[in-house]
């Protein structure tokens, strides 16, 4: 049996804060690879990547998603174990990546091994692991998506091993994502003497009257598996150090996670045409620069969830809620291969000082990713 709680301290000792590769992917490949997977690296642009498959391609497959890179650890001196130690004390595995999501990763890599080993089953195991979920994500599991597609490899369905649960293992999985788009939002106007408003132009006026505007009605009520879009202003700034001067240009930035009933496009046209409306009332100048990071997407209720759904019940003794929420994670690449879902861990302790998993936790996890294998090649 594969010990996904040791699998965890081991790939916790493992520094690999992005985009750097640390050795847990060198780690990981040796114990796939003696298990008899296939095991390529598909490194792009200096990020680390691998694919691995157990069984012959172009088969019924199952995948499984995960990253192996971590968040910088902050200060060392907060820590009260090392966080590349994996120290291992009282039940719990201490140390960057012990939550999001290297027990994760080990959970299913574990259960994969064991479960080829036991019962081989009728077709193909697969298994993607980047190293640049926590970076920009253009070259993690995007690169892996478009190797797998240039060498005729595929999964069928794929679960992404996030943290998933908010409190208690089995409360909650992902069938969803919003998606989300940041705006740069640029105001030129003319500069003037504040007593003499009538000879410039404010952007500032110009622009918090279109701040004002975006967020005085909701975008949409929500759907039946989604939230009402959220928009949030998260800067306003002139660089203006004096009270009497009209500034020339002034600046914001807002970011949306939208539901399924907009697209990045479609709120990019409606947000430039209300900025175009305020500029020729105004005079004032305003351009947006949107950067799309991901797509709000929905894996519909059916044979896969219901069976992801089934096992996490007879494992957890709880029906998880079919969740949307949170923010965005590579199931927003997968979900343009293959039906994905997310189930994890409690991700109490992501990205925090003192990061931490209980071992236990780990080893349920791996049983739940192991009974959902051995249903799903019944």
């Amino acid at each position: 049996m594969t010990d996904a709680a040791d699998l965890t301290a081991k790939l916790i000792r493992c520094p690999s804060v992005t985009p750097v590769e640390g050795g847990a992917l060198v780690l990981l490949g040796d114990l796939l690879t003696q298990a008899g997977f296939e095991v390529h690296r598909v490194d792009r642009n200096g990020t680390p990547n691998m694919f691995a498959r157990w069984g012959a391609k172009g088969v019924r497959s199952f995948g499984f998603n995960g990253h192996t890179d971590v968040v910088p650890p902050g200060d060392l001196a907060s820590w009260t174990y090392p966080p590349f130690s994996g120290h291992v004390g009282d039940g719990l595995i201490w140390g960057r990546g012990a939550t999001d999501m290297k027990s994760g990763v080990a959970a299913f890599v574990a259960a994969a091994i064991d479960f080829v080993t036991g019962t081989p089953p009728d077709g193909a195991v697969i298994l993607t692991i980047t190293g640049d979920e926590e970076g920009p994500g253009r070259d993690g599991t995007r690169a892996l998506l478009d190797w797998m597609d240039q060498q005729g490899e595929r999964m069928d369905v794929c679960i992404v091993g996030e943290p998933s649960n908010p409190d208690i293992m089995g409360e909650m999985m992902k069938i969803g994502r919003r998606g989300s788009v940041t705006f740069r939002i640029a105001a030129k106007g003319v500069q003037g003497h504040a007593a003499y408003p009538h000879r410039a132009k404010n952007p500032l006026h110009a622009l918090t009257r279109y701040l004002d505007d975006l967020i005085a009605t909701p975008l949409d009520q929500g759907t039946d598996h989604f939230d009402p879009t959220g928009l949030q202003i998260t800067s306003i700034d002139c660089g203006n150090p004096a009270s009497n001067v009209i500034p020339e240009a002034a600046s914001a930035v807002v970011n949306i996670r939208f539901n399924d009933l907009h697209t990045g496009e479609s709120l990019t046209r409606d947000l430039t045409a209300r900025a175009q409306k305020i500029s020729d009332e105004t005079g004032v100048a305003l351009t947006l620069q949107a950067d799309i990071s991901g797509e709000a997407f929905l894996t519909q209720p059916g044979p896969f969830v219901d069976l992801v759904r089934d096992i996490v019940t007879r494992e957890t003794g709880r029906q998880p809620v079919l969740s949307t929420s949170g923010g965005t994670s590579d199931a927003r690449f997968v979900k343009d291969h293959c039906p994905v879902v997310e189930f994890g861990l409690v991700g109490h302790f992501m990205h925090q000082v003192d990061e931490r998993v209980p071992a236990a936790q780990v080893q349920q996890l791996k049983d739940i990713y192991q009974r959902i294998l051995e249903r799903y090649f019944e």
